[in-house]
């Protein structure tokens, strides 16, 4: 385009010498006006060459004051781009009305809803996910984990919660089943062993006393207790059960009131943290939540990604089906959009103004000038034609005048 314009210039001077001679040789009378608007034309085109040099470079080297325009203004053309941006493209309300018209939401909705995009979501979410799992440090989540978790407990009395907690279960007669068992398995075990009740009485029978005397008493016994089993096993009502029920009841109450029990039940929590098996319980959690997680994350049929897709699905059917839903989502939208404009758009122009600070100046020169160039060696061209036309026509309305 340089090699354009500059052709009309060297055009505008052959045409300008030309007619010169011409003329000088009693040449028609048309030819004045053919050398006046050529003569015009040049000073156009070299007006408009030194206007459109003066931005990039000084013309011809010489040190004429306000040329090289960006060279030497850089930084202050770069601070004014960044406050124009902040000014125009970042304020509230142009950011608000902007997200308005997009209407993100009721997009995000219609994109979600297609199972391959919820799937390649549901990709992504697994890469971040493994890569993060991967870069954190198992010691670190660990000492976290064991903070948190021993912390909370520590700070939580067990008595109350887990009094209220027995309590509803006493009332709802969930522990049946459980002393239904208990009963199951002492009769069995009565029933089974004989010869150990023979012995834990005859072991007690004093030394004066005669051994088949011994036999006849433990065989006694043995019965009464088996008979006891028996009973308590078969009969739901028996005082026996009743017993055990207002004991638990008894107990769920005192855990929740009773300062003693609650004070012992804090000692059991105490000595239930600090065992060692719960302490590699506490510290192993990570690691095998952190195995599940990669294992989940790396297969794409695993129940979490399954789970996160179809999630992801029922989103966006929502987002594309209820308004309600939509409204909030672009409002939620737009007041995240609207916060962070108005909290760090000087950082967001920062970045403008900083990159173009950072640039060469004669670097930025020639970028500037391929970017635009093309369009600035038209204003040559028609500097060349307007002022070939405007000295056409004044020496046409000189003559007229003459």
């Amino acid at each position: 385009m340089k090699l354009v314009a500059l052709a009309f210039l060297g055009a505008a001077t052959v045409v300008f010498l030309v007619t010169t001679i011409w003329g000088a040789n009693g040449a028609p009378g048309w030819v004045g006006y053919v050398k006046a608007a050529a003569e015009a034309g040049m000073v156009g085109a070299l007006a408009d060459w030194f206007a459109v040099t003066a931005l990039f470079r000084r013309p011809l080297g010489l040190p004429i004051p306000h040329t090289a325009i960006i060279p030497s203004r850089k930084d202050a053309l770069g601070n004014s781009l960044g406050e124009f941006v902040g000014t125009n493209f970042l304020s509230e309300q142009v950011v608000r009305e902007r997200l308005r018209r997009v209407g993100i939401a009721a997009r995000l909705g219609a994109w979600l809803a297609r199972t391959e995009n919820a799937e390649r979501v549901t990709s992504e979410l697994a890469t971040v996910v493994r890569g993060a799992v991967t870069v954190l440090r198992d010691e670190d989540v660990q000492a976290v984990m064991e903070q948190a978790v021993v912390s909370r407990v520590v700070k939580v009395p067990w008595g109350p919660p887990l009094g209220k907690l027995l309590e509803r279960v006493f009332e709802d007669g969930a522990h049946h089943k459980l002393v239904d068992l208990m009963c199951d398995r002492a009769y069995d075990w009565v029933k089974g062993n004989y010869d150990q009740v023979m012995t834990v009485v005859s072991d007690r029978a004093p030394s004066w006393s005669p051994k088949f005397f011994d036999s006849l008493v433990a065989d006694k016994v043995y019965g009464e207790v088996l008979s006891f089993a028996w009973a308590v096993k078969t009969d739901v009502n028996h005082p026996m059960r009743l017993a055990l029920d207002t004991f638990l009841r008894e107990f769920a109450g005192d855990l929740q009131r009773d300062p003693t029990v609650m004070a012992r039940a804090e000692t059991v929590k105490q000595q239930v943290l600090e065992h060692p098996e719960v302490q590699n319980l506490i510290g192993s959690a990570w690691a095998t939540a952190k195995k599940m997680l990669l294992d989940a994350a790396e297969d794409p049929s695993s129940e979490l990604r399954t789970r996160v897709r179809v999630a992801l699905v029922a989103l966006g059917e929502r987002l594309v089906g209820d308004e309600t839903l939509r409204t909030k989502a672009d409002s939620w939208v737009e007041g995240a959009a609207a916060y962070v404009v108005l909290n760090y758009r000087a950082e967001i122009t920062t970045l403008i103004t900083d990159t173009v600070q950072r640039w060469d100046a004669e670097e930025t020169a020639r970028k500037v000038e391929l970017q635009v160039g093309r369009d600035l060696q038209f204003i040559r061209i028609n500097g060349t034609v307007v002022g070939a036309l405007a000295g056409l026509i004044i020496y046409t309305v000189a003559q007229l005048i003459g």
